[in-house]
Parts: structure tokens; sequence; C-alpha cells
């Protein structure tokens, strides 16, 4: 039972740990943008969420190396008789193989953020003939990105909008650069569509 616990919990905040990059995945494939910062408020605790997660799954290997099973109603194993002797065959559950799979799947969540960019598709911006002197660009201060997720969310929801000439977010910055055609759209339309993402807008400056 304390084994199972100790998995459940190493499961649950490795998962915890990569929630706010994860979301923006599962929302943008499930088209419902508006929702992908919904965990963001946990970026902020990711690292110990996964130094919790290691340190649990350790010490559940630890257990797993040190304990010994010998007794057959606490290991819950099936009995064979070879030669008269019982021998105990450890459930799926407990043995090292499904320790290590559940091992597997919890650093997979933990390095999430590392890998999350090949989940988006690239998104190829399409050349738009403007006149050069209509070109402006402008600086969104945007709160609650985390990773290269929120980035592409962002980034995926200005490209909708006509007359966007070129747009890069940056988690790391926090910010978003756009480009677009002022004779074909307003900035406030351009915040308007980040803030649709579920990320906050806190700052605009037209360059």
């Amino acid at each position: 039972m304390k084994k199972d616990i100790l998995l459940t919990g190493g499961v649950f905040a490795s998962v915890l740990s990569s929630i706010c990059c994860i979301a923006p995945v599962l929302t943008l494939a499930a088209g419902v943008g508006g929702a992908a910062s919904a965990f963001s408020w946990l970026g902020p605790a990711r690292p110990y969420l996964a130094v919790l997660s290691v340190a649990v799954l350790g010490f559940a290997w630890f257990q797993n190396v040190r304990t010994k099973q010998t007794d057959g109603a606490e290991c819950a194993c099936d009995t064979n008789t070879d030669g008269g002797i019982e021998h105990c065959k450890p459930s799926f559950w407990q043995t090292k193989t499904f320790l290590g799979i559940v091992t597997t799947f919890s650093l997979m969540m933990i390095a999430f953020p590392l890998y999350s960019h090949v989940f988006f598709q690239k998104q190829e911006q399409q050349d738009m003939f403007t006149n050069g002197s209509d070109v402006q660009k402008v600086t969104f201060a945007i709160k609650g990105m985390t990773c290269t997720g929120c980035e592409t969310t962002i980034n995926s929801e200005v490209r909708k909008l006509d007359g966007i000439v070129s747009v890069a977010t940056s988690y790391n910055l926090g910010n978003s650069v756009v480009e677009y055609d002022k004779s074909k759209i307003a900035v406030g339309k351009i915040e308007d569509a980040i803030n649709s993402t579920g990320y906050t807008v806190t700052k605009t400056t037209v360059h």
C-alpha cells in the first residue's frame, strides 16, 4: 500500500511539474486556446515539484531493491509448487518492470518543456505585399508564459489575423513583438487576440 502511494505521488508530482506546458498543447489540439494558461500559476513551483517527484521515485526504487518479498500475503503473489517447495511470484505491479515504466513516464513528464515544441506544427508566415510606410511594430508585455508551448499558442492566434507581417513571442523575455499593417488591423485587435489565449497583455509599446 505504501509503495502504491509513493508511485502515485511521484507520478502526480511529475505531471504537475509540467502541466503548465502540457496544457497549451492540449488546448491547441482541442481548439480551446483560451484555457492554455489555466495552469500557468504552477510555473514557479515547477522545480520543486520535479525534485519532489525524483525524490519519491528514488525512494521507491530504494525500497524495491532493499525489500525481499518473502511473505506471500504481503507481496500479493501467486504460488506454485516445484518439488514440494513453494515459490512466490510477485504480481506485475510489484516488479521492477512496472516501476521502470512509471519512472520513465515521470521523467518524460518532467522533461516535457524541453521537447514540447515537437507537438506544434511549424506555421509558415505568408508573404504579404504591403506598403512599407504602413508596416508598424508593436511590443506586448505578456504575463503568464512559462515555456515554448505558451509562445506557440500566442503566435498561432496572432497569425490568424489579417494584416500580420510577423510575430515573435518569447516566454523568457515575457513579450511578443509583432509587425503589422496598420491599414489592415488595429493594435487593439492584436491585443485582444493575445488575451483570448488566456495570457494577459500588461503593456503595449508601439514603435
